[in-house]
């Protein structure tokens, strides 16, 4: 198993850790136990990590930080709109 098969495990992993509070943010729209300042911070340093795996040309890197950057706005989003 050389590396880059272990960039798309612990990408995999991260990113499918996201999805249980994003489907439960979204069915519920309750945002207020979410920190709006650590979401801005956490969604900016996505876009970073994501341009960064650009610059890399690493795919699990690219392909894990456009799904998580994708929950991460939609959370933010979420909790802009009902605080």
């Amino acid at each position: 198993m050389n590396g880059e098969w272990l960039g798309y495990v612990a990408a995999t992993l991260t990113t499918v850790a996201f999805v249980p509070q994003a489907v439960k943010t979204l069915r519920t729209r309750d945002t207020r136990a979410i920190s709006l300042g650590m979401y801005l911070v956490f969604t900016v340093g996505l876009c970073f990590w994501l341009a960064y795996g650009i610059a890399l040309g690493s795919w699990p890197m690219i392909l894990s930080n456009i799904v998580t950057l994708a929950l991460a706005v939609l959370i933010l989003t979420l909790k802009l709109r009902h605080g």
